[in-house]
């Protein structure tokens, strides 16, 4: 049975922060709205009419994605100590070509961001990570397309000391589940390397919020 958008924990955790916030909602159309196979809501496109408390319309469109979490793998060689990252490759509708990207998802009804990243890491990477050692970078979302979506990133980050041997054997994997048309590749290469091929801002900025976190500044230097 499909989940109506009202009834959907993206739909109210959106409308609650708008109204927490001050606005006050007149009407919101459904324009289309994708669903994943247990019928719950993934993601909609809204057409909202609402007030702002100065007496504005706010800008009426709004790509509905909710909660979203991005987790960079950092890989060190046991022996030589250099940091790898752990990325995955895929095609994106932004233009179409292969991105380069740290391991993401959606929380869809889920409430607990490092649980999803977690499942995320494993479905997109074949690594097994528990959530316990995933570092949260953020405590409240970012908002990476404030204008144009409610979209609420958690970024977390986790190192990983491997023999080199063990640190190739992820790369170039085929993963990625074909129920949600994915068809992602693990990509492994040395962080800076790694990093310029990186197109995606998110995790962009979520590279330096690592080595920022971690005191990496000999590596920062090098990005």
């Amino acid at each position: 049975m499909s989940e109506k958008l009202t009834d959907s924990h993206k739909y109210n955790l959106w409308k609650q922060r708008l109204q927490r916030n001050g606005l006050e909602i007149h009407r919101v159309d459904e324009l289309y709205s994708r669903r994943n196979g247990h019928g719950e809501i993934l993601f909609s496109l809204l057409y909202t009419d609402a007030t702002t408390p100065e007496g504005d319309k706010i800008p009426p469109l709004c790509f509905m994605k909710g909660e979203v979490v991005s987790v960079l793998i950092c890989l060190i060689d046991a022996q030589s100590r250099q940091k790898y990252l752990l990325l995955v490759r895929q095609r994106r509708i932004c233009d179409g070509s292969p991105t380069y990207e740290h391991p993401a998802g959606m929380l869809d009804s889920e409430t607990d961001p490092a649980l999803v990243a977690a499942r995320e890491v494993w479905e997109e990477t074949g690594m097994q990570v528990p959530a316990g050692k995933l570092v949260a970078v953020n405590t409240e979302p970012y908002f990476p397309s404030t204008g144009t979506s409610d979209e609420a990133m958690y970024f977390f980050y986790c190192e990983l000391e491997l023999p080199a041997e063990q640190i190739a054997a992820y790369h170039n994997q085929a993963q990625g589940l074909a129920s949600e048309h994915e068809r992602i590749t693990t990509f492994v290469a040395p962080f800076a390397e790694a990093h310029r091929l990186i197109t995606n801002t998110n995790c962009v900025l979520l590279d330096f919020l690592y080595l920022k976190d971690v005191g990496d500044w000999e590596l920062m230097q090098k990005l």
